[in-house]
C-alpha cells in the first residue's frame, strides 16, 4: 500500500481580477442619467485632470485634437481593448467583445451609428424565443412610483394593459391623483378608451387606497368602496362637495334623501378619509423622467434613433494640466498620485463614451425587434427575451439587462423604460413565428369568456384549439396562465354558469 505523503506543486491558471476601474465600468451601465450626472460631478471634485467640456457638441474637430494631445501625454494609461472587454467576461468568457469596438458587428438593419449619427431601422421576420424575461429589478427607496410599480407584478395583466398601466402610473402625482388624459393616451397607444379605463381601474385597486382617482370625490369614494360604506346617499353627498364645504346641511339633506343628523355622520365619515393618499410615501417633488434615447419616424419611413446629448456627459482630461503639476511633483507619492488621476480620468472619459454607444446600440436592436407596437400600437408587441436582443448585437446578457434598466425612450407612443419592451414567448407549431405569451394569455381569457354554459373549454381542448392556430403550448401552461388571471377550473365554471343560467331560466 503506498504511503501518504505531502508534495509541492506550481500549477499555472487564468483568473479575472476585478480592477476598481472594471467594477466603475460595470457601475456606469446601470446608472440612470441623474445618477451618472451625479456621478460625474463627484469625479470632477475629486479629480483636478478631470473638467467639464462646455463646447459645443458638434465641434467634433476640435474635440479630436484635445482628445488627441490628451492621449499623446498619457505615458503608459493607455486602455487596451482586452482591458475593457474583460468587463463583459465576468458573466461568459464567451462574450469578451463587450466593448470591443473591432468586434464583428450586427447587420445593417440593426447596426448603432456613432454617438450623435441616426440609425435607420427596419422592420424583420421572426425570431426564437422561450421563456426567460428580464431579471426584475425594484429601486430601493420609498417613492409612490417604486410603490406602485412593485405591485404590477401581481396584477395578472396581459403584455397590453401592463404597458397601459405602466403608463398610468408615470401619469400620478405625489399625491396619488391620475393627470393624464385618458382619451389621449388611449389614442397614442393605439387602443380603445375602455381599455384604458378599465386599466385604470386596475390601478385604483392597488395601495395606497384611493390612488389613481381623477378628482378629489373619486378618491374618496374608492376609499368608501373599500371599506363597504359606499352608498347612493353617500354617492350624491360627493357629487356636491361644495355644498359640504359651504356646510349647507339643509340642502345636502334633500339631495341625498336622508335626514340632517345622517348628513353629519357622513361628512364625519368623509373627514376621517386622506383626500392625498400618495403624500405618505413623501412630499419631494416627482423628478420628471428625461429619455436617454429619441425614436422617430425617419425620412425613409423607418425609425430613427437617436441619443439625448443632453443627458450625455462630456468631460475632458487636461492634459496640458497634467504636464505642467507633473514637472513640479517631486516625491514619489505627488507623482503616484498623478498618475493614478490620469489614469482614471481617461479610463472614465472612455467608459462614458462607451457607455453611451452601446445604449443605441441596444435601443436600436429593440426598436427593430419592436417595429410592430411602434407602427400599429400595444396589441402588436412581439415576444422578446435578453438573450434575442444581447445575440443579434454581439453582447452578453447580462449587459442588456444593465443597459435597460432606468433608461427610458421617447418614442410616438409615449415614454418607455427599455425594459419594458422584453415579453416572454411561446414557440409556434412547424416552426413559424413565436407567439407572445401575454397574447396568447389574452387568446385564453378571451376564449373562456366566449365560451356557453352548455360547451365550458377544458385546459385539454384550450389547448387543442390553441395547437390548431399554431400555438405550441403544454396543458400545464394553459393551467398556469388560467390560474394567474383568477379564472376558476372548467369544473367551477361549469358549475357557475349552470347556475346562472338556471335562475335565468325562472
Amino acid at each position: 500500500m503506498a504511503g501518504v505523503g505531502q508534495r509541492l506543486e506550481i500549477r499555472q491558471g487564468q483568473g479575472l481580477v476585478m480592477t476598481p476601474q472594471l467594477q466603475q465600468a460595470i457601475k456606469l451601465l446601470q446608472l440612470s442619467n441623474v445618477e451618472l450626472a451625479e456621478y460625474c460631478e463627484q469625479e470632477l471634485e475629486r479629480n483636478p485632470l478631470l473638467e467639464r467640456d462646455d463646447r459645443d457638441p458638434g465641434a467634433d474637430g476640435e474635440r479630436d485634437s484635445v482628445e488627441s494631445a490628451s492621449k499623446s501625454e498619457t505615458l503608459d494609461a493607455e486602455l487596451s481593448r482586452e482591458d475593457f472587454s474583460k468587463v463583459a467576461d465576468l458573466d461568459s468568457a464567451s462574450h469578451d467583445n463587450m466593448y470591443d469596438s473591432d468586434a464583428p458587428q450586427p447587420t445593417a438593419s440593426s447596426q448603432a451609428q456613432p454617438l450623435t449619427d441616426w440609425s435607420t431601422v427596419k422592420s424583420s421576420g421572426g425570431f426564437d424565443g422561450d421563456e426567460d424575461m428580464l431579471e426584475s429589478t425594484v429601486a430601493e427607496g420609498g417613492s409612490l412610483k417604486d410603490h406602485l410599480t412593485g405591485q404590477v407584478s401581481i396584477a395578472a395583466l396581459d403584455s397590453e394593459k401592463r404597458l397601459i398601466l405602466l403608463q398610468l402610473i408615470d401619469a400620478v402625482d405625489e399625491a396619488g391623483y391620475m393627470r393624464a388624459d385618458l382619451a389621449e393616451m388611449a389614442e397614442r397607444l393605439g387602443v380603445d378608451l375602455a381599455t384604458v379605463e378599465a386599466t385604470l381601474a386596475v390601478l385604483q385597486g392597488f395601495d395606497p387606497v384611493g390612488v389613481g382617482a381623477r378628482d378629489l370625490a373619486e378618491c374618496l369614494a374608492i376609499q368608501l368602496k373599500a371599506q363597504n360604506r359606499y352608498d347612493p346617499a353617500i354617492a350624491a353627498l360627493l357629487s356636491r362637495l361644495d355644498l359640504v364645504a359651504r356646510r349647507d346641511l339643509s340642502a345636502l339633506s334633500q339631495l341625498c334623501g336622508v335626514d340632517i343628523d345622517d348628513v353629519t355622520d357622513m361628512i364625519a365619515e368623509i373627514r376621517g378619509l386622506t383626500p392625498k393618499p400618495g403624500l405618505a410615501f413623501g412630499t419631494e417633488p416627482v423628478q420628471p423622467v428625461v429619455p436617454d434615447v429619441f425614436v422617430r419616424v425617419g425620412p425613409d419611413g423607418g425609425w430613427a434613433i437617436e441619443l439625448n446629448s443632453d443627458t450625455l456627459p462630456r468631460l475632458l482630461v487636461n492634459a496640458r494640466y497634467y504636464s505642467k503639476v507633473s514637472k513640479g511633483a517631486r516625491d514619489k507619492d505627488s507623482k503616484t498620485y498623478l498618475t493614478e488621476c490620469l489614469n482614471n480620468a481617461n479610463w472614465l472619459v472612455k467608459s462614458l463614451d462607451q457607455r453611451a454607444r452601446t445604449i443605441l446600440k441596444v435601443s436600436t436592436e429593440i426598436v427593430r425587434q419592436q417595429d410592430g407596437f411602434l407602427t400599429y400600437g400595444v396589441r402588436h408587441l412581439r415576444p422578446l427575451n435578453l438573450r434575442t436582443v444581447a445575440d443579434a448585437i454581439g453582447m452578453h446578457e447580462s449587459t442588456v439587462s444593465r443597459v435597460t434598466s432606468n433608461k427610458y425612450i421617447s418614442t410616438p407612443r409615449g415614454l418607455f423604460e427599455l425594459k419594458y419592451f422584453f415579453t416572454a414567448s411561446i414557440q409556434a407549431v412547424n416552426g413559424a413565428e413565436a407567439h407572445s405569451a401575454e397574447a396568447v394569455r389574452d387568446r385564453i381569457r378571451e376564449m373562456i369568456q366566449n365560451e356557453e354554459p352548455l360547451e365550458i373549454l377544458s385546459d385539454d381542448r384550450i389547448v387543442s384549439l390553441l395547437t390548431a392556430d399554431g400555438v405550441n403550448i403544454a396543458r400545464r401552461t394553459v393551467a398556469k396562465y388560467r390560474e394567474a388571471m383568477r379564472i376558476p377550473s372548467s369544473v367551477e365554471r361549469r358549475r357557475l354558469k349552470g347556475g346562472i343560467e338556471a335562475v335565468g331560466a325562472r
